[in-house]
């Protein structure tokens, strides 16, 4: 409870009180907090308290509001380190999620001039076109589809990729060495397609990457993600 001769001000404790109870899940990810009226009275504190308590919160990216509504917690993000190469299904492991995969779509197609261009490969050579969903505890997280050289992968097929993480794949079954990967980001808006799958509201704020993955000099994945801006947050470290 609220103590009035703690040296901490009020605002101050009711924070600590209700990000506990975030914390804890007592007030559930896009659960709606009590109201202004309901905190004044059982912690028994002011108005004035209560709404900088709340202007608090949604400085500090805890709970966000709805006009007329109130305000909600808002959903946990994910944070992902870019100073080194990382795979979703290990990056999800680590943080006590169980990360799992939908193959939307496999098929072989020739490479545009686009795909050729990424690729360092002869337009209408076959790569494997691969479209799947990432998922963490069942969530939807990343839309992906990626693009591999069938030479490189010629046994390659979708039943793999349903039970086995591809680098895993390219690791035991194909002798492959990672030595490095190009990544970019921009911001988009989720367009129908990736938001069907997603389960998010078309032109929600997304993060696109497009990564290119080499091993010695070939390019081994050229991979286009649309992960869910409410989820991810991107860090690099400065030095």
């Amino acid at each position: 409870m609220i103590e009035k001769d703690n040296r901490l001000p009020l605002y101050y404790q009711l924070m600590d009180i209700l990000l506990e109870k975030i914390e804890k899940g007592e007030l559930a990810e896009q659960g709606q907090l009590p109201s202004e009226r309901e905190l004044c009275e059982t912690y028994k504190v002011s108005r004035t308290t209560v709404r900088q308590t709340m202007q608090e919160l949604e400085k500090g990216g805890y709970i966000y509001k709805v006009h007329g509504k109130g305000s909600y917690v808002s959903p946990k993000t994910y944070k992902q380190s870019l100073v080194e190469f990382y795979s979703f299904t290990e990056e999800m492991k680590k943080i006590g999620k169980h990360p799992s995969t939908q193959v939307v779509s496999f098929e072989k197609v020739p490479c545009d001039t686009t795909i050729s261009k990424s690729m360092k490969l002869p337009v209408e050579e076959e790569v494997f076109k691969i479209t799947r969903l990432r998922l963490a505890d069942e969530e939807p997280m990343i839309y992906e589809t990626s693009y591999v050289p069938v030479g490189r992968f010629t046994n390659l097929t979708k039943e793999q990729l349903e039970y086995t993480p591809m680098y895993e794949i390219f690791r035991s079954q194909y002798d492959v060495t990672i030595t490095r990967a190009l990544e970019s980001f921009n911001a988009v808006s989720a367009e129908k397609q990736a938001a069907d799958m997603l389960t998010i509201e078309e032109n929600s704020p997304c993060l696109r990457l497009e990564r290119i993955t080499y091993e010695d000099q070939d390019v081994i994945e050229y991979t286009i993600s649309i992960a869910r801006g409410d989820k991810f947050t991107y860090t690099v470290e400065l030095k």
